[in-house]
């Protein structure tokens, strides 16, 4: 019996690389990346005619997968501005390992930095540029700085850099706690999503400024004004922090650009075409 299931393992493996599809606007490959023994669900858009080129890994948000319309308008701008992508999902989100309520920012950080690994080996990449929404913002932010290095430019989506904040704070998922006795669980007052206890213990070490000013590249920042979600005045004291930043409001759009997703595309594939 396990011998079967380790075929039918293989056989999954085997057939989502098979699954190369020639699109209007390119090639696509479906497979798995290794992160320390977590299998993280990957997707790698080529624009048509490709060969060597920049490179985006696209990373998605809290409770967030990367076929969401705002992942896929970020994608689709990018191909358009013949920007290679690299969509990768996180610990615990999508179609990778693990579970979502064990998911901290260091295994995410883990992933991250296994998935540029992974995207610095590639033959045809040219330059490579990071980009997250929301938690994945953050995660730019951090995974930026570590790794500054490798990238040409960073674009954080709505990047909710608060988090750490907060949890110092005491607060997480919309409900509080003291910050000094941490709850075994929390759970969030819409939508029911719960995390551990270590999800907050690992954002209470993050302080996002350390890694803003290991960056003094380009970075893209976009965010709607009325996002309810990440408040709009995070976006602003990131650009001030920044050395090299420039902040795209999109007016009128929520934390997922609901009704705002062309506004998005545009300021993504300006800012390739335009050369940053």
């Amino acid at each position: 019996m396990m011998e079967l299931k380790g075929l039918a393992s293989v056989m999954q493996v085997f057939l989502l690389n098979q699954e190369n599809k020639c699109k209007e606007n390119g090639f696509m490959e479906e497979f798995f990346i290794n992160s320390d023994g977590v299998r993280l669900h990957a997707k790698l858009d080529r624009p048509d005619g490709a060969e060597k080129g920049p490179l985006c890994i696209l990373i998605h948000g809290f409770t967030g997968h990367m076929e969401e319309d705002h992942i896929i308008t970020a994608k689709d701008a990018m191909l358009k501005a013949n920007v290679s992508v690299l969509r990768v999902e996180m610990y615990g989100h999508g179609g990778s390992d693990g579970e979502f309520e064990k998911h901290t920012l260091y295994k995410w950080v883990t992933n991250a930095l296994s998935v540029v690994e992974y995207a610095k080996n590639l033959d045809f990449v040219t330059d490579l540029y990071l980009c997250g929404h929301s938690q994945g913002g953050l995660l730019t932010m951090l995974v930026g700085g570590m790794c500054s290095d490798d990238f040409k430019a960073i674009i954080p989506m709505s990047p909710a850099w608060m988090i750490p904040e907060i949890c110092r704070a005491g607060m997480v998922l919309g409900t509080s706690f003291d910050p000094k006795h941490i709850p075994e669980y929390s759970v969030s007052d819409e939508g029911g999503w719960r995390i551990t206890g270590d999800y907050i213990r690992v954002a209470q070490t993050i302080h996002v400024e350390d890694e803003i000013d290991r960056f003094d590249k380009n970075v893209l920042i976009i965010h709607g004004d009325e996002d309810d979600v990440v408040p709009y005045s995070y976006a602003t004291k990131a650009e001030e922090l920044y050395k090299n930043a420039k902040l795209i409001p999109i007016h009128g759009a929520d934390h997922c650009y609901e009704n705002h997703l062309e506004e998005l595309s545009e300021a993504i594939t300006s800012f390739f075409v335009n050369k940053e």
